[in-house]
Parts: structure tokens; C-alpha cells; sequence
């Protein structure tokens, strides 16, 4: 790749990521007054906790923002421990639809919705205008910076220490550790799902090496969790615990089903033709079925983060 490549690749990223922010703030400025009473009033029941979770993730477009605001509604203890593990699983199954939208080839318009953006937020006052101007301008920043993405990529077609990478990392626990680590430092499993689709769109990645970095990526974005916990209480630390384990788990798990069960091949031949959808539809499947495990064994990992992190102050006990 060539200078100009590399610093369309970054650009791309770059603008990629800014329109997935933009288009979460928006998101979020105009639901997030209600989040709260929202999470607190109907997640007192498992399945209506897991479907808020999804829900919501799907309207702010970001299970890192979910999480953030989960770890510090149980900081701050307006809700208890159990209820916000089951909204977390359901976060998990509504970020996918970042790369469902993703597949959806409308890049072509992608400068038709900035364009929209921009004026709402520029010529119109009112608050909803705005919010509206900058969900439209971000989606907009995404498929454009997608795009850039894409046709950077273009020489490592023949780019010979690229393929022997890609060779290098098919062993798939290689690839779960490397989309771990990248989502890690880019902080955006969406960015990173995007990057990936973008690769396999261009013949750089096979969709049976593609769903390992895939697996890799849920963990990666334990990180902003994580990182939010820290100077949380010792419930926020679990909440961030079990967000991981949920993941290592459920990748676990899914490598061995990989291994020894036609269900690559399956979900590949869903949609034969669309190489975006099947990472798009990989990434649903594979977070669906983790969360409906998890339905059986939430109480015992609880219980096991319980012991691994012991609640130490009076005040902090009785709040799970």
C-alpha cells in the first residue's frame, strides 16, 4: 500500500467512526431522559429486561454507550445488579444491528443523507430538527467513510505480506486474539465489524476465517467496560466481569461449534450472494444463541463473579 492508501484507510476510519458517534449522540440526546425510567420500570422480569436491552442498543447504535450508562446506573445504585446483567445480554443482540445496517448497500446515498444532516443542523433551531440533522449527517459520515475504507484496500489485493498474514492469522484462535485486541484499541466493535466487512467485500478475507475476528470483537469491546468500572463500586465491577465472561464464554463455546458442526457453511449459504450480510447475519446468530444460554445460567456465573469480587462495604449489600 502506498502512503496516499494508508491515509485514505485512517481517513476512512476516522469519518467512519466520528458519523458512528454522531449518529449515537443523536440517538441518545433524544432518548436518553427516558433511559433511566425506562431500564428501572420494565426490566423487572428476564425477557422484558433482555428485549429492553435490544432494543434500546438498537436505538443509540452503540453497546459500548449501553454499557457505560448501565455500570453507572448501578454505581449509583438506581438498579440492582441481576436486572442490569440481563439488559447487558440484550445489548449484545441490538449493537449487531450496526453491521445488519451496514450490509445494506446504500453508500451510494450516503452524501444524500449529509447533506440532509447538515442543513437541519445548520438552517433549523428547533431541537428535533437538530437531533434528526445529526442521526442523518452521521449515518452519512459512516457509509462514506466506509466507502474511503474500501478503496484504500484495494492494493492489498496483491499485496504479498497482507495474504501471508491472512495465512498466518487462520488459525482461528489467532484470529479471535487479534479482533480482541483491535477492537480493544479502536474502542468501537461496530468500526471493527465494519473494517471486516469491507475486507471480505473485497475478496481479502474468506467469510470461514471472517467469523472468528468476528468472535474476537465481542470480547474487544469488553474494554470500555471494563475501563468505566474502574472506579466504580464493587457491583459495577461485576456488571463489567460478567459483560466478559459473557463473551469468553459464548466464543468458547462457539469455536467448538465452528470445529465440529456445518454451521459456517449453514449461515454462508443463507446468503449466498451478499458477503456483508453473512458477517452481518454471523453476528446476530452467534450473539442470539449466546444470550438464550446465558437465559439458563446467569445465576450461577453471577454467583461465581459474587465470590471472585466480595462485597466489603454495609452499604453496598443487598443491592444484586
Amino acid at each position: 500500500m502506498e502512503t496516499k492508501d494508508i491515509l485514505g484507510l485512517l481517513g476512512g476510519l476516522a469519518l467512519f467512526l466520528y458519523g458512528m458517534k454522531m449518529m449515537s449522540d443523536g440517538l441518545l440526546d433524544g432518548a436518553g431522559i427516558k433511559l433511566e425510567y425506562i431500564l428501572e420500570k420494565l426490566t423487572n422480569h428476564k425477557l422484558k429486561a433482555i428485549l429492553v436491552g435490544t432494543l434500546i442498543t438498537c436505538i443509540i447504535q452503540s453497546s459500548s454507550a449501553m454499557t457505560v450508562m448501565l455500570i453507572g446506573f448501578v454505581n449509583a445504585k438506581v438498579m440492582k445488579l441481576n436486572r442490569a446483567i440481563w439488559v447487558i445480554m440484550g445489548a449484545n443482540i441490538g449493537t449487531t444491528m450496526t453491521g445488519q445496517l451496514i450490509a445494506f448497500d446504500i453508500g451510494v446515498f450516503a452524501p444524500v443523507f449529509a447533506i440532509v444532516g447538515v442543513i437541519l443542523i445548520v438552517f433549523f433551531s428547533w431541537r428535533a430538527a437538530r437531533l434528526c440533522g445529526e442521526v442523518l449527517t452521521g449515518i452519512g459520515m459512516l457509509f462514506m467513510g466506509l466507502e474511503m475504507m474500501s478503496q484504500s484496500m484495494i492494493p492489498l489485493q496483491s499485496s504479498e505480506l497482507f495474504l501471508n498474514s491472512m495465512i498466518t492469522l487462520s488459525h482461528p484462535l489467532f484470529a479471535v486474539l487479534v479482533g480482541a485486541l483491535f477492537t480493544a484499541i479502536i474502542q468501537s466493535s461496530s468500526a471493527s465489524i465494519g473494517i471486516l466487512q469491507t475486507l471480505a467485500m473485497q475478496h481479502l478475507i474468506p467469510f470461514s476465517q471472517a467469523v472468528y475476528f468476528l468472535f474476537g470483537f465481542d470480547i474487544g469491546t469488553c474494554m470500555t467496560a471494563f475501563i468505566a468500572s474502574l472506579s466504580g463500586c464493587r457491583n459495577a465491577k461485576r456488571l463489567a466481569l460478567f459483560h466478559l465472561l459473557f463473551n469468553v464464554l459464548g466464543t468458547s463455546a462457539f469455536l467448538v461449534i465452528c470445529q465440529f458442526t456445518p454451521i459456517v457453511s449453514i449461515v454462508e449459504g443463507w446468503t449466498q450472494h451478499e458477503t456483508m450480510r453473512k458477517i452481518a447475519n454471523m453476528h446476530t446468530l452467534f450473539n442470539v444463541i449466546t444470550t438464550a444460554a446465558f437465559l439458563f445460567i446467569d445465576k450461577p456465573i453471577l454467583k461465581f463473579i459474587e465470590r471472585l469480587i466480595p462485597l466489603t462495604k454495609k452499604r453496598e449489600k443487598g443491592y444484586i
